[in-house]
């Protein structure tokens, strides 16, 4: 009776506080090269459409492939070390763009940074293709380390949330994805305009280096805290789904059956998760890399430029709406007495629809550049809250002792969905410019051609 009566501690917010920091370094980190390579390292470099698109795709694909593996290396060995392995790894990979164009001067033995701008003919094919391998080992070490976040911070929130709270607790930490994309626009291209585009690499990825400091520091599994942190009022309210209150203090993985990693891919439930993220992850990644070099080549506002800042800011300022999509379930929950589950397969279909006005974008784009960006904002907006709702089924559906793995298994769909994605694009985006230019220069022929033979 007592125990009901003590006023609990909140310390599970200050743990979903460093979920959230965690995931917008995350996004900070990946956001950097989308920024800069438009306007400030594709000059250097010589690079098309298609070398871009191929640097996108490439991270996407070892991104797939290693939440497969880090899903089950962060149930194997704990979130504490698993996420500060995969932070000091995405971080370090980070760091390592910055270092490409000497690289790649140190390669061709050339001059200096000079002689990447002055190179024409077969040296510029040259330079973009070796500055694009180097750049792809950087993306290679950076998917590897932030294949690691997700299934962390998932498991992070099935260890300290109730099942009813986990899709809120979600949207929370998942809106760093929204802040990082948000905040990234406004200091990245300063940073590449007044420092170099290497420094803005540099001081991003420090910051994970940081975080991880505090981490080891603040991150106990919940009946390890100390009573000052989190007292037993809060812990019994973090185990409410157990059978009974008598377990709140053990450790609920103790009781749980060892399952395989293969069998994990025997459930129904792990391939419905695999299409829902294989189906929606590649659109919102596609946004993510993207939209800067639309606005840059359609509207012709720059990165670095107030209006290219501006936009990209509203954009991810209209996403941050998810965070009520997150709410949304235990809103139905409260209402209607429905399961966890079931409310937030409602949300869901309703998040679903959202998309489709996406349709519109282009056609309205010709008006003002403001309609796209408004368009998509509440496209990200409404996938963001489907991605916090579909990460929470994960605890509704597995024993805490495989949500890490099964993560993992999702982010891998959705990293093979953004592969293809990116790809396709970059490659169509190329071929669209060849087109034109190719038409361009036909009609310029043909105009020439009949002022030669048109009567004097």
């Amino acid at each position: 009776m007592q125990m009901n009566k003590m006023k609990s501690t909140n310390y599970r917010w200050v743990i979903c506080g460093m979920l959230f920091l965690a995931t917008t370094i995350n996004y900070m980190d990946r956001q950097v090269l989308s920024l800069t390579w438009k306007d400030f390292i594709a000059p250097e470099f010589h690079w098309t459409d298609a070398d871009y698109g191929n640097i996108a795709a490439v991270f996407a694909l070892v991104y797939a492939i290693a939440n497969i593996f880090a899903g089950r290396f962060i149930d194997w060995i704990g979130t504490r070390k698993g996420y500060v392995w995969a932070i000091v790894v995405w971080s370090l990979g980070a760091c390592m763009h910055a270092f490409c164009g000497l690289a790649t001067i140190w390669q061709l033995d050339l001059g200096g940074t000079e002689a990447l701008f002055q190179a024409t003919g077969a040296l510029a094919v040259t330079i973009s293709t070796v500055s694009a391998y180097f750049f792809i080992i950087s993306r290679v070490v950076l998917g590897v380390g932030e294949a690691g976040n997700f299934p962390a911070a998932i498991k992070v929130t099935a260890e300290y949330f109730p099942k009813k709270d986990r899709a809120f607790a979600t949207s929370v930490f998942n809106l760093g994805a929204t802040v990082g994309a948000l905040i990234a626009p406004l200091t990245i291209p300063v940073l590449a305009k007044y420092f170099g585009w290497e420094m803005a690499f540099i001081v991003i990825g420090a910051l994970g280096f940081v975080w991880m400091g505090f981490w080891v520091n603040i991150y106990k599994k919940p009946a390890d805290q100390p009573e000052s942190r989190l007292n037993k009022a809060e812990l019994m309210y973090i185990e409410q789904d157990n059978e009974s209150a008598e377990v709140a203090s053990v450790q609920v993985d103790s009781d749980e059956p060892k399952i395989g990693f293969l069998k994990c891919f025997t459930f129904p439930q792990t391939w419905s998760f695999f299409v829902g993220k294989f189906m929606t992850d590649g659109v919102w990644w596609f946004f993510l890399f993207w939209t800067p070099a639309y606005i840059s080549d359609v509207y012709g506002y720059s990165s670095d430029s107030f209006m290219g800042m501006i936009l990209i800011f509203v954009l991810y300022a209209i996403t941050m709406l998810s965070l009520y999509g997150g709410k949304l379930p235990t809103i139905i929950i409260n209402k209607t007495g429905k399961n966890p589950y079931a409310a937030r397969m409602q949300a869901m279909l309703i998040f679903a629809f959202i998309p489709l006005v996406g349709l519109v974008a282009q056609p309205l784009g010709q008006y003002s550049c403001w309609l796209p960006i408004i368009i998509i904002g509440f496209i990200g907006a409404a996938h963001q809250s489907w991605s916090a709702n579909i990460f929470s089924t994960i605890g509704d559906m597995f024993p805490k002792s495989i949500i890490a793995t099964i993560t993992g298994i999702g982010g891998m769909a959705g990293g093979i969905g953004s592969f293809m994605i990116n790809k396709g694009a970059g490659s169509l985006f190329s071929y669209s410019a060849g087109t034109c230019l190719y038409k361009g220069e036909e009609l310029e022929m043909s105009t020439k051609l009949l002022k030669e033979v048109a009567p004097k």
